[in-house]
């Protein structure tokens, strides 16, 4: 029995507009529906969340998250969500309606994919998630059960329920239970639970991993015990685990799952143009793998699920029953009795009729420009309730006043519905970006509701690389929402090139490398060519390109070394000029008195000499 024709939301019309013909699938928050936008004449997949889940605040706002991080991106690889609202207290998400299978199912009905396949698939996955890093948004739990392939050869990512904006988020719950998928979380996910977009990043490696092995790379008995396996393993090649893979795709693979998070490519954009490089590079032109035997319907399902349907299964709705063949009735022999029942039937059809189609549907009244206490008074005389969005940037709405209106004025509205309002903070102003991070920088933008626009690079003295140095528009600027804003980023000090300060002066040497922001050290040495206190040498050469703050080191000259003379007053002139030479100087023998014993009598110069030094021997 198909359990979907007792779901009351079945032939419901949500918000007036979405008329809800089968449900689709089941998950633990939220069930899926088939519909039609009658506004648009669209088959679209509406996610329902469950009735008891709405009183919980931590689920209405993973719902809602996934709204509106989903609703920020569009790109033909990613689920587009076309709608979020609220009906009689059910909260409802309105997205696109992709028939296919999941990657997951693919995987398991081919086991492996080509290494052209793989890359083909990669190639949607990670243009998805570069959109979604450009937006500021990670979307920490990538996997194949998130990626949807259809059977015209389309790849869409789904499930943005964890997505977050990529500055000051951690990945657990309030519980502290870890959220993703353990197989793919990184390590940095595992070990504090931050995740940024090489996050992203490294789950895309091991999602390739997995299309061209047919594995994952770590397995065990249990999720913590898979998650923490990464902290001190690193991920094998692909090769190592099946054959005809090349070895730049291993390359590819490593550098997205390094575990440091340092080494791998700084976003899903970086990847995603290595991955294409290397495709072109090896000629990988290959299609997407085809759907498995057994399609399958796929839609984006609640939070860390994604919801996955037979389509040879009946959908709700549509199991047919042979009509019951009334039994025939005597005919009444008093016709009047007839005509008035009949009379009676068609009045109370007709007002059941007016019920349904128009008297339990309103109008929403045009709220835009009043205040919050108008805005409820107006709302609530026309039968409708009120729900009170985030404030938002506005320059043409003054602040105070109402902004937004969903469903906006005039649509056509169920009696009791809940209306969705914003006030105005007025001006959107830019905030001071100086000495912040990139990532930083760009949440700060997001919070204003302006974007990250043209980013450049400069030397700063005083600001450390990967900082950033001004802003354009400057800080406190007025500025209207959505608006691009533009970056200088610190590429730290610029670089100084070591002059040539051989043969001069230490002190002088010392002046000159210090103006220029190098730090010195030196080293002494004995040097029989140059004088003493006179620089030799350096280390980094001249010519060389430094950062300030480098150490340049000095070889400076002690002048030459100095031996002791030996002593040789008193011997025979011939014993007196061998030692002397002996001791590696020069002998000058002088006589001073011919006929004379032949003894040295005086010797100059004495103490400590250079050897070479010529030693005069006065002899008699």
């Amino acid at each position: 029995m198909d359990t979907t024709l007792s779901d009351p939301m079945v032939d419901r019309l949500l918000d007036g507009r979405y008329a809800v013909e089968s449900r689709l699938a089941r998950g633990g928050m939220a069930s899926v529906y088939l519909a039609t936008d009658t506004r648009l004449d669209r088959r679209v997949a509406i996610k329902v969340m469950h009735p008891g889940l709405a009183e919980d605040p931590d689920f209405v706002a993973r719902f809602n998250r996934e709204a509106r991080a989903s609703a920020r991106l569009s790109h033909p690889d990613i689920v587009a969500v076309y709608d979020q609202g609220e009906d009689d207290g059910q909260a409802f998400l309105v997205m696109e309606y992709v028939p296919g299978a999941t990657l997951r199912a693919v995987l398991r009905d081919r086991g492996r994919l080509s290494p052209a396949e793989a890359l083909a698939v990669m190639d949607h996955v990670l243009a998805a998630l570069a959109a979604a890093h450009d937006a500021g948004l990670v979307h920490r739990d990538v996997k194949p059960e998130n990626v949807l392939v259809t059977a015209d050869g389309r790849v869409k990512v789904a499930d943005f329920g964890l997505a977050r904006a990529v500055a000051g988020h951690t990945l657990t719950a309030a519980d502290g239970a870890l959220l993703g998928s353990p197989a793919y979380l990184a390590p940095e996910q595992v070990r504090d639970g931050t995740a940024d977009a090489r996050t992203d990043v490294y789950a895309a490696g091991i999602m390739l991993f997995e299309l061209l092995t047919g594995r994952a790379p770590y397995a065990g008995e249990h999720a913590m015990a898979i998650a923490n396996q990464r902290l001190s393993e690193d991920v094998p090649p692909p090769s190592s685990v099946a054959s005809g893979i090349p070895s730049e795709l291993d390359a590819l693979v490593l550098a997205a799952t390094a575990r440091d998070a340092d080494e791998r490519p700084s976003n899903a954009g970086e990847l995603h143009r290595s991955l294409v490089a290397v495709r072109n590079r090896l000629g990988l032109h290959g299609g997407v793998p085809g759907l498995p035997t057994v399609a399958t319907t796929v839609l984006s399902a609640p939070a860390q699920h994604t919801l996955v349907v037979d389509r040879d299964e009946r959908p709700a709705g549509d199991v047919t029953k042979p009509p019951k063949t009334p039994k025939r009735r005597r005919r009444r022999r008093w016709g009047f009795i007839a005509l008035a029942v009949v009379v009676v039937l068609a009045l109370l059809a007709a007002g059941a009729g007016w019920y349904l189609a128009m008297a339990r549907y309103t109008k929403t009244p045009g709220v835009l420009d009043l205040g919050r206490d108008a805005a409820i008074a107006k709302l609530r005389h026309a039968g409708l309730k009120v729900r009170w969005l985030a404030p938002v940037y506005d320059g043409t709405v003054t602040s105070g006043l109402v902004a937004v209106e969903r469903p906006g004025p005039g649509q056509q509205v169920r009696s009791g519905a809940t209306v969705s309002l914003a006030l105005s903070l007025g001006a959107d102003h830019v905030p001071t970006l100086r000495k912040l991070t990139v990532a930083e920088a760009t949440a700060a933008l997001q919070k204003v509701q302006l974007k990250v626009g043209d980013t450049t690079r400069d030397y700063s003295s005083t600001i450390a690389a990967g900082r950033i140095i001004s802003s354009s528009p400057d800080a406190g600027a007025e500025i209207e929402p959505g608006t691009a804003v533009s970056l200088v980023v610190s590429k730290g000090p610029a670089p100084v090139t070591v002059p040539d300060v051989h043969g001069k002066k230490v002190g002088d040497a010392t002046s000159i490398l210090n103006s220029l922001g190098l730090q010195v050290t030196t080293t002494e040495t004995f040097s029989d060519t140059v004088k003493a206190g006179i620089v030799i040498s350096s280390s980094p050469g001249p010519g060389t390109s430094l950062r300030k703050g480098d150490t340049v080191n000095l070889v400076v000259s002690k002048g030459p070394q100095l031996f002791p003379v030996p002593d040789v007053t008193g011997m025979k002139i011939d014993r007196a000029i061998q030692v002397i030479e002996q001791a590696g100087f020069r002998a000058d023998p002088r006589q001073a008195f011919p006929g004379g014993p032949g003894k040295v009598f005086r010797q100059t110069p004495t103490g400590n000499q250079p050897k070479g030094t010529v030693i005069e021997l006065d002899y008699f």
